[in-house]
């Protein structure tokens, strides 16, 4: 049986830790920045994790 394939859109928006769990970058902090406060861009900025009822899903389609 052949190897599967990782999905490229996966494999470039999340990251996995050390302990297993799936890493993400928030949304909405691309465009349209002059809007928004600095508190507000700079909470953007930071990682979070991926709830775990979706993390099953997203490790399905990184093939792990």
């Amino acid at each position: 049986m052949p190897k599967t394939k990782s999905k490229s859109s996966v494999k470039k928006r999340f990251s996995l830790t050390a302990s297993g769990k799936v890493k993400r970058k928030h949304a909405f902090k691309s465009h349209i920045l002059t809007k928004k406060t600095k508190k507000r861009k700079r909470n953007l900025t930071k990682t979070s994790t991926v709830d775990e009822a979706d993390a099953k899903n997203i490790r399905g389609m990184l093939s792990i």
